[in-house]
């Protein structure tokens, strides 16, 4: 039996073990990359917010204005000061001083009558001239408000005058036009720009024997007709703008209660522009008394062509003063009857 095992087994075909392979697992999905954020440069320098940015931007604006006003308004304007307080000579490169106090404050007032007297016709002149310039701009304002044919080109003639007014132009109109290089004809030019209706209107109207101040004053305001409507064009252009801010609610209610053109005018046209006659008020009177052909002007400039700095310092100071006199005398009472719409 051990035998027959033993060549069953030798005969038995040889029975390799195989193996099974048993299935691999998938391997796992790989995960998808995000892509990539784009880098964000960093900017080179400092990091400034924004908003301190434009500040900065701002600051760096301003500062060309403050550097020109210290240099080229400041500056010469302490100059000025110190020089109404010195005697003066012009040496070779420099400006020679001598300290004497207030001796050319009192030497304006006390010695030399020219000034006083050009100061008087300045005063004079403003205190007539401010009050008209400022009705008739208000009068033009209220026309060129309304609705016609030809609006535009009629804003722009009463415009026109202040981009035209330069030293030149104003010298031939009123007559002086030496400075052109003609020296004939001056007076027949400025004539076209006068009228002496006053002689014409009394005949007219059969008035005789009045009082020759009252008809030289009458004769001044007419026979400069052209220089009140020289004057008015910035004044014109502040009360159109105010009247065109009027609120239609305003007009509305007016209507409704059947109020008048007259009674509209003054009761609502005048308080809304109340603030613009502040402001024009003050303008035309700074305007007349920097106006370089009146006549402390003109004495002003013509000290300082002749080499006497210190007087004309002293003038022009004195005369600064009195314009900001003047201005805090008329404002206050003017303030009284302003309308601010708050």
């Amino acid at each position: 039996m051990a035998e027959t095992n033993n060549a069953a087994v030798e005969t038995a075909p040889e029975v390799k073990a195989e193996k099974v392979k048993t299935p691999k697992a998938p391997k796992p999905a790989k995960a998808e990359k995000a892509p990539k954020e784009p880098k964000v440069k960093s900017q080179k320098g400092l990091r400034i917010p924004y908003e301190k940015r434009k500040a900065l931007y701002a600051y760096g604006f301003l500062a060309i204005w403050i550097i020109g006003s210290l240099y080229f308004f400041i500056r010469p304007l302490l100059v000025s000061l110190w020089y109404s307080f010195n005697e003066t000579a012009v040496k070779l490169g420099y400006m020679e001083t001598k300290f004497i106090g207030i001796r050319n404050y009192i030497s304006a007032f006390r010695e030399n009558t020219e000034y006083t007297e050009a100061l008087l016709a300045v005063l004079s002149n403003t205190a007539w001239k401010t009050p008209l310039i400022i009705i008739f701009s208000i009068f033009i304002a209220v026309i060129l408000n309304q609705k016609f044919r030809g609006r535009t080109f009629a804003r722009a003639v009463f415009f026109l005058p202040v981009i035209i007014a330069t030293g030149p132009v104003l010298s031939i109109i009123n007559g002086d036009m030496d400075t052109s290089g003609y020296s004939g004809g001056a007076e027949q030019f400025s004539t076209m720009f006068e009228t002496d209706m006053t002689g014409a209107l009394f005949n007219f109207l059969g008035v005789y024997n009045i009082s020759d101040k009252v008809t030289d004053m009458i004769s001044t305001v007419t026979s400069n007709v052209f220089n009140l409507v020289w004057n008015s064009g910035i004044q014109i252009i502040i009360f159109l703008s105010a009247l065109q801010n009027i609120p239609y609610s305003a007009k509305e209610a007016a209507s409704i209660e059947g109020a008048t053109a007259w009674e509209f005018f003054w009761k609502i046209t005048i308080p809304y522009i109340s603030p613009m006659i502040v402001t024009n008020l003050i303008y035309t009177i700074v305007d007349s008394f920097i106006d370089p052909n009146n006549s402390v002007m003109t004495l002003v400039l013509d000290r300082a062509s002749k080499w006497y700095h210190g007087q004309s310092a002293a003038m022009a100071w004195a005369y600064f003063l009195i314009v900001i006199l003047a201005l805090c005398i008329v404002l206050p009472i003017i303030n009284k009857f302003v309308y601010y719409e708050v």
